[in-house]
């Protein structure tokens, strides 16, 4: 563009450096708020897709456990070991509603 300008004086613009560019206080907290935003963007779809990659990976263990009852009781009794290594004091069993329901709910038998 320099060289288009100058080409009618005889004078051939081959580059142009700039250096030592002082800019407004202003202008360099604005640019400090952009670059902070980029990076929190940046930050947010990392985790989101993150989370993306997580859940597709808990739907597939979670279709591989539901074909086989006996890999849901590894997996509980691998996640009781894990507890117990990191040597809490309080270890909450969790039992499925239905065997709670047979021993406090009278049943009908039929005869």
């Amino acid at each position: 563009m320099i060289d288009d300008q100058t080409e009618p004086w005889g004078v051939k613009v081959t580059a142009v450096e700039v250096k030592n560019v002082d800019l407004p206080v202003e202008m360099q907290r604005a640019m400090a708020i952009q670059a902070q935003a980029e990076r929190e963007r940046r930050a947010k779809i990392i985790h989101a897709e993150g989370e993306l990659q997580a859940s597709t990976k808990l739907g597939e263990a979670a279709a591989i456990i539901s074909k086989d009852p006996t890999a849901l009781q590894l997996r509980y009794l691998q996640t009781l070991t894990e507890i117990g290594t990191e040597k809490n004091t309080t270890i909450v069993f969790p039992l499925p509603i239905d065997l709670l329901r047979a021993f406090s709910m009278p049943q009908d038998k039929p005869k």
